[in-house]
């Protein structure tokens, strides 16, 4: 065995353990990052990039058939499924150096191919090598949650780990789950030619706000996606080209491909947690505002530590163990600016408390404003007119935001910022947007604020006609 120490051990080479470990190395300490699959993790393996990927592909699909209303003749696309997935792999290729092991090695991380497992509290190892550190993070991220359905382990399925290397095109695709994954992969597949169902054992987006969920189902639904709620998968059963899933109350549904795409499971099983001191929770390690497990000398980022399960979490959190572990400070994480998004036609994206929570929590104090696409020049231009920004704001500071629509992705960084820094919407409104784009509705949205303030209030009416009166 091959001994060695290091300031800071980082298990996992996904988006949070490899910023720990870029950041920390080229900034002077000893940084050993240990790997036992893929460099990139599953963001770029099996997660963000391949998906947003063949998403592009069904869009490109969908804009030829749907051009008449922009004077172009809408045709057929001739869609070749495998080609896409080409796409999709190249996509993860271009993207690939940037998280390879060479690239680290040149920051002078020690990259071992390995998986970690903890011999005590500060020493790990990793194939023939036994790490101690002074530092340990955790960024193991997570894995598919596949559920013990009876008869799931007698058909083939796929989950995200896997269905980015199929090459045949589903003729009908079940997809168990209704959360952001299932949706995202419903609304590509039926755009490349192939009949959806979804099976959603309660609501379909049900965690984002349900107006806005609404109008992203709506849309999925008018494509030909066939959403089935309330619709608990209760057996299995079937062969390749042939599985039936049937629900709780009788209904059953039936398709040529399976895709289980319930929810993530944090990946602590062969860590051998136990050994170092370190608690879990149903969801993943437990861990405290400083992302310090039970045991203090340990870190747990990502996925892995359960509660947002985002790759730029990861990432954020991955600034907040620098400053800890290398310097010396507190720091402590926060969640109240962090967005996020589900990528299907339209977007979907939230930031802070939904109108629900912020009534929940603050009462009659909160004001819920509001802008629809349908009034932004842009949108009426683009012909994506379908959605809304609402803002839920408390004493003049937003509290949170809701976007559905057109690029709301792109528009809740935005509001982030504002959380972020605790802004006020009297800076928001400041802001000037260029004119016409889609970030007019942010604009927009903050002088909804201040409409009934300015333009419906006696008092300044009555100030204006005094000064008018008054002024040469």
């Amino acid at each position: 065995m091959e001994q060695i120490k290091t300031d800071i051990l980082v298990i996992g080479a996904g988006s949070g353990g490899l910023s720990v470990a870029a950041g920390a190395s080229q900034m002077g300490a000893d940084v050993v990052l240990l790997e036992g699959h893929k460099m990139g993790g599953d963001c770029l393996n099996f997660g963000c990039v391949p998906s947003k990927a063949l998403i592009a592909s069904g869009k490109a699909a969908y804009g030829q058939s749907h051009a008449a209303a922009y004077g172009v003749a809408d045709v057929m696309p001739q869609i070749d499924y495998a080609a896409a997935k080409d796409h999709v792999h190249d996509v993860i290729a271009q993207i690939a150096p940037v998280d390879s092991q060479e690239r680290f090695e040149g920051f002078g991380v020690r990259v071992i191919r390995e998986y970690g497992q903890f011999l005590s509290p500060s020493q790990v190892q990793a194939g023939d090598h036994v790490i101690t550190a002074r530092r340990v993070v955790i960024a193991t991220g997570s894995s598919p949650l596949v559920p013990p359905i009876p008869g799931l382990d007698g058909v083939p399925y796929d989950t995200n780990e896997t269905i980015f290397d199929l090459r045949d095109k589903p003729d009908h695709l079940l997809i168990i789950g209704g959360g952001p994954i299932g949706m995202e992969m419903a609304q590509a597949h039926i755009r490349l030619g192939c009949k959806v169902t979804v099976i959603e054992g309660m609501k379909a987006l049900g965690k984002d706000d349900p107006e806005a969920a609404a109008v992203v189902l709506d849309a999925l639904r008018n494509e030909g996606v066939e959403i089935a709620e309330d619709a608990l998968a209760a057996q299995i059963r079937g062969q390749a080209g042939a599985i039936e899933v049937a629900a709780q109350d009788g209904r059953i549904f039936k398709g040529s491909h399976l895709l289980m795409a319930v929810g993530r499971k944090a990946n602590t099983d062969s860590l051998a947690l136990d050994k170092a001191g370190i608690e879990t929770t149903r969801t993943g390690i437990q861990v405290d505002a400083a992302l310090r497990t039970s045991n203090k000398k340990v870190y747990a980022i990502g996925d892995v530590a359960g509660g947002l399960q985002f790759t730029h979490v990861a990432g954020y959190q991955a600034g907040i163990i620098i400053r800890s572990a290398l310097f010396g400070l507190p720091s402590k994480a926060k969640t109240a600016h962090i967005p996020w998004a589900t990528y299907t036609d339209p977007e979907l994206s939230q930031v802070g408390l939904t109108e629900a929570q912020a009534k929940e929590r603050h009462g009659e104090t909160v004001e819920v404003v509001r802008f629809d696409y349908n009034h932004n020049d842009r949108a009426i231009a683009e012909r994506k007119t379908a959605g809304f920004i609402k803002v839920m704001v408390v004493k003049g500071r937003p509290v949170g935001v809701t976007i559905v629509g057109y690029q709301a992705g792109e528009l809740i960084n935005l509001w982030s910022l504002a959380l972020a820094n605790n802004l006020k919407m009297s800076q928001v409104a400041a802001m000037v947007s260029p004119y016409p784009t889609i970030g007019e509705v942010n604009k927009r949205a903050a002088g909804a604020y201040f409409t009934p303030r300015l333009f419906e209030n006696q008092t300044v009416k009555r100030v204006v006609r005094f000064v008018q009166r008054w002024i040469p």
